[in-house]
């Protein structure tokens, strides 16, 4: 569905759904394990922060892990002996190990962040240069929010996960293998009674994560509609608000966002079951410790210090645990963002270079269609055997009622879209033949819908050519009599511009574009309604501008208003996809056909 069809806002919501989990339909991780392995290879690039990151992250844990042993070692060998000065001596050591495992700490996540920062900036400007390399067809699509949602909700979500989850499971991992030998070491008895409820955290933090994943996957496609239902419909506000919609765009919206806290909502119920599950087997694991270690006490087996070490130790054991649930819910997150930014990366470009594509500096501006057909789905031909010839520096006109083609046919000339079958020559030379890069900029156009920078309006009009000077850049608002409405601005050329230029009229924003093609200089000239928003009188002054910049180039016109097309060289009239008549005006006018017809229409009845 078209990004900018408002009609396409009810597709969003009515989708057909599958199989439901609790709140809505359940989605699956595509491939988790490649999709890891993949992110892997973004961070293995910086290997050496990665490797310090690991090292404070080594020595913290072991910090960490000597403070039970050195409190059981006080209350042994100093407190019940009331040996007050050994107490303060190995005090003052607890404190110092206490602040050495804080700055390490923080050490180990500054230095993940730098990993992950530095990882998501590439991984943003690959993305973001995929983007530019996709052809119209793919943004066809898509809705600009599901993408943006992408380029930001995604990718945010992956760099929470690696600045925050990678290195605390690391961590995680670590801590439990070093707790587990200094357990072993210090009483093997009192370690299996510790380890007896392990397999029994592991099976259920395995089910309810196995079980929930499907549902942060399923939040983050349901985000992602959101922000595309959000983005269509302040893009369609006048329309909303001109047909009085607004109260039917707000229930949609609501529709969808209801879905997206129902997915979230389970996604985060689900996974929120295994901290209190774990919490509660944890806290059966401690008092099973402390009964036995009571025994083995009173036995004389043990030490009061062995014991309370043993207590520190299942905490330390256990709290990583515990909190690894939420870090493998943020990493579950992250995946299912990862897989969306992916799918994006995994997008095979419809329109690229052949191998034996060869450089452009210039074209004379021959061009010929030959049994040019084209459809934009199977079975559904938009065009059908196009066929013309045109020589350099003619000025040719596209005519015909609204959907008959004539914009189809430009976008063909541009490769925006590869035609189905048949071929289009320029120079002799199938376009297919060109690197596409040189063959859009030999190709200056004009749509008409004008879509401007945020900048200021010189930025703009130097879009044309960027190396283009300031004089250049005023010579050419000159010619696209845009000149007298920019020296009348507060700043003049330097005036700032809107995203999308909303603080100037649509007018003002076509003799921009215009302006902007002159200064392209380009060898054959395309002009979609280039003249549509601008008023009579300024028409005729842009229409002297056009015809300068169109002498000795190959022009296309596309024009409703057809006494702008009178003097072309060469008159198409399409209709259903199909050229139904070729000439000059006069010639077709004597024709009396198709396009006598619209003319008439437009200018009364001909004598």
């Amino acid at each position: 569905m078209s990004k900018n069809n408002p009609g396409a806002a009810p597709n969003i919501i009515n989708r057909a759904r599958g199989p439901r989990g609790i709140h809505g339909p359940v989605e699956k991780a595509k491939d988790r394990k490649g999709t890891l392995i993949r992110i892997w290879r973004y961070m293995e690039k910086q290997k050496a922060t990665l490797l310090v990151a690991i090292l404070f992250v080594i020595i913290s844990t072991l910090l960490s892990i000597a403070v039970p042993y050195v409190i059981g070692v006080v209350i042994d060998e100093y407190i019940l002996p009331k040996d007050l000065l050994g107490t303060f001596r190995l005090l003052i050591l607890l404190m110092v190990i206490y602040v050495l495992t804080a700055l390490f700490t923080w050490l180990q996540s500054f230095m993940m962040v730098r990993v992950s920062l530095k990882t998501i900036r590439q991984l943003r400007e690959e993305l973001f240069s995929k983007f530019q390399s996709l052809s119209i067809r793919f943004f066809d699509k898509h809705s600009h929010g599901d993408l943006m949602s992408r380029v930001t909700n995604d990718i945010e979500s992956l760099n929470s996960a690696l600045s925050q989850s990678v290195i605390q499971i690391f961590s995680t991992m670590l801590t439990v293998i070093g707790v587990t030998i200094a357990m072993f070491s210090l009483q093997w008895v009192l370690a299996l009674v510790s380890l007896l409820i392990i397999p029994l955290m592991i099976w259920t933090t395995k089910k309810i994560i196995k079980y929930s994943s499907s549902f942060f996957i399923k939040r983050q496609r349901d985000l992602g509609e959101l922000n595309g239902f959000v983005e269509e419909a302040i893009s369609g506000s006048e329309v909303v608000t001109l047909f009085g919609k607004e109260k039917m765009m707000f229930d949609k919206f609501s529709d969808v966002n209801e879905r997206l806290r129902h997915s979230a909502m389970s996604a985060d119920m689900v996974s929120g079951f295994v901290g209190p599950t774990n919490n509660f087997i944890n806290n059966l694991g401690l008092g099973l410790l402390i009964g036995v270690g009571a025994v083995m006490t009173v036995k004389g087996w043990s030490t009061i210090g062995v014991i309370a070490a043993f207590v520190t130790y299942s905490r330390q054991f256990f709290r990583p645990i515990n909190q690894l649930s939420s870090l493998l819910n943020m990493l579950q997150s992250a995946i299912a963002g990862a897989e969306r930014v992916f799918e994006v990366m995994d997008e095979v470009p419809d329109i690229v270079d052949r191998k034996e594509a060869v450089p452009i500096k210039a074209f004379n501006g021959d061009v010929a269609f030959s049994d040019v057909c084209f459809s934009y789905e199977i079975g559904k031909p938009i065009l059908q055997n196009i066929n013309f010839q045109v020589h350099a520096g003619e000025k040719i006109a596209l005519v015909g009622p609204t959907g008959s083609g004539k914009t189809t046919i430009i976008r063909l000339f541009m490769r925006f879209y590869d035609v189905t079958s048949g071929e289009i020559k320029i120079d002799g030379r199938n376009i297919q033949d060109y690197k596409v890069n040189d063959l859009r900029k030999r190709i200056g156009i004009v749509l008409q819908d004008t879509f401007l920078f945020s900048g200021t309006i010189m930025d703009n009009i130097r879009y044309g050519r960027l190396e283009a000077s300031n004089e250049e850049v005023i010579e050419a608002a000159k010619m696209a009599s845009a000149h007298q409405f920019i020296k009348y601005l507060p700043k003049g050329y330097d005036t700032p511009i809107q995203s999308g230029g909303t603080n100037l009229s649509q007018g003002q924003r076509q003799l921009l574009a215009i302006a902007r093609a002159i200064l392209a200089d380009s060898d054959i000239l395309i002009l979609d309604e280039a003249t549509s928003s601008i008023d009579t009188r300024t028409e005729l002054e842009v229409q002297q501008g056009l015809n300068n910049l169109m002498k000795g180039r190959t022009s296309f016109i596309i024009a409703h208003r057809l006494k702008t097309i009178e003097n072309a060289d060469k008159i198409l009239v399409i209709q259903h996809g199909k050229i139904i008549e070729i000439g000059t005006h006069e010639e077709l006018l004597k024709a009396k056909g198709f396009y006598f017809n619209m003319y008439e229409s437009q200018f009364g009845q001909l004598h």
